[in-house]
């Protein structure tokens, strides 16, 4: 079992499934101390497409992380992605019965429930309901609306949206694997609270998260999520446009493109060459690295115009909206040379490749402080903050009970000391006037985001 202070962080991807546990240290970083790294096979496009093989890939990542860190672990935070996942904005409101009174959680919780009863395509569920500004009264840009007196509470919210049968089969690999559901994250919020900082979040920025079968796109502005979307095309359909383009095996095309590979066909000489042994006693074969990198440079193209196509919906060319922090890229993909200076040459906005090192603690690996392991990075950060939340429950409600019972047990020990005679003086109608026990004091209210994952792990235990 692993202790309160320490999270485990699995991410389920197209390439790669990486198990990471992590705990806090005394300066509040994250301090890494395991990590798993499996093959992800039965993923397509970040979604399950075979049950047995993720669960095979997925206890290989945690075997390997137990071994390293000396831990067992039982509970994980599960990230979700895939080309399913789509996103809208909504705006909504209450009317509540005592203008008088200050608002409240309940409150809220009560504004973000109406928004989680929105009709939405078949099969499809609300997975993230995320307030950006309320109004009370018809008074605008709130930011905190709790504390205030108002009739009617209005909010603004980015709703993230996904297939509910694709989250539902990610829960039943984790419970298949003999984990416990901690809780689950979309992939790109994960990723961009390990590698942006507060005041890029501020200023305005598109986190893009270029993974194995899916570019993740998260936009923030004035601190808040404002946009997300996941674009079905990732380093894959690089690797995928190599291996077709110069006739050669997956495994040849993909160790191309990582050691050789370049976004920017002007960076190589027409007599660059690099030769690949040929398969079955067959001659090697030569390959230009300007052709090479001309197949990278077309579909990287693509992927960045898909991108920047959604940075625009979202409303970029606006004063109000302008992202001044630019982009930052982060994921496997990010590593591939000369990206950078593409990104900046077709969306013509500052960029900077995002390393999740800055949440991380001194000593850390400089492999775990890669892009590639971003997204891994974040889910750690969000189990320990799920856990610190936990524990402040667990400390308030304790706070709460210890009154109750002393003032109880001075009661009881007040009662059974009266010399003994209680009960044969004032009768059994008096003894039932004694006080009752007062009603336990209520849990403090849980996100939406809670209660939607609770009624998940219910499903996932009935289908049992």
């Amino acid at each position: 079992m692993e202790e309160d202070n320490i999270a485990v962080g699995l991410d389920i991807g197209t390439t790669k499934i990486v198990a990471m546990i992590g705990r806090k240290n005394e300066y509040g970083k994250v301090e890494i101390l395991g990590i798993g790294r499996t093959k992800s096979l039965g993923v397509h496009r970040g979604v399950v497409n075979n049950i047995t093989q993720t669960i095979q890939s997925i206890q290989q990542a945690i075997q390997q992380a137990e071994a390293n860190s000396g831990i067992d672990v039982s509970g994980v935070t599960v990230g979700i992605a895939g080309q399913h996942i789509r996103s809208l904005q909504h705006s909504d409101y209450i009317t509540r019965n005592d203008n008088e009174e200050v608002i409240e959680d309940e409150d809220i919780d009560n504004l973000c429930n109406q928004v989680h009863k929105l009709v939405m395509l078949p099969g499809e569920e609300i997975i993230h309901v995320l307030p950006q500004e309320y109004k009370v009264d018809g008074q605008s840009e709130i930011m905190e609306p709790r504390g205030m007196s108002g009739g009617r509470l209005e909010a603004n919210f980015h709703v993230v949206v996904g297939q509910i049968s694709s989250i539902r089969n990610i829960g039943r690999c984790v419970k298949n694997s003999g984990l416990e559901l901690n809780g689950m994250t979309l992939e790109p919020l994960a990723s961009a609270n390990s590698v942006l900082s507060q005041e890029e979040k501020e200023a305005g920025v598109a986190l893009i998260d270029i993974g194995g079968g899916t570019t993740d796109l998260a936009i923030f502005k004035d601190g808040i999520i404002r946009h997300t979307a996941v674009i079905p095309l990732g380093g894959n359909v690089i690797t995928e446009d190599i291996k077709e383009g110069c006739s050669i095996i997956e495994k040849q095309a993909e160790l191309l493109k990582v050691k050789f590979g370049s976004a920017w066909p002007g960076e190589n000489k027409e007599n660059e060459i690099v030769s690949i042994p040929g398969l079955r006693g067959r001659e090697p074969k030569e390959i230009s690295l300007k052709n090479l990198s001309k197949v990278i440079h077309y579909r990287a193209v693509e992927i960045i115009d898909q991108v920047y196509l959604e940075i625009k919906n979202y409303g970029h060319d606006e004063q109000k909206k302008k992202l001044i922090a630019g982009i930052v890229i982060t994921g496997g993909g990010a590593q591939l040379k000369h990206l950078k200076q593409l990104v900046e040459y077709v969306t013509g906005m500052d960029t900077r490749i995002g390393y999740p090192n800055e949440y991380l603690a001194g000593e850390t690996d400089k492999e775990i402080a890669s892009p590639l392991y971003a997204t891994a990075v974040g889910l750690v950060m969000d189990g320990l903050e799920r856990k610190a939340l936990d524990k402040a429950e667990r400390e308030e409600l304790e706070e709460e009970q210890q009154p109750v019972n002393a003032e109880q047990q001075a009661e009881t020990a007040s009662e059974e000391n009266v010399d003994g005679i209680t009960e044969d003086s004032h009768g059994v109608d008096e003894k039932q006037e004694v006080p009752e026990q007062p009603n336990q004091p209520a849990r403090p209210s849980r996100n939406v985001v809670e209660k939607w994952f609770d009624k998940l792990k219910d499903f996932l235990d009935n289908a049992e």
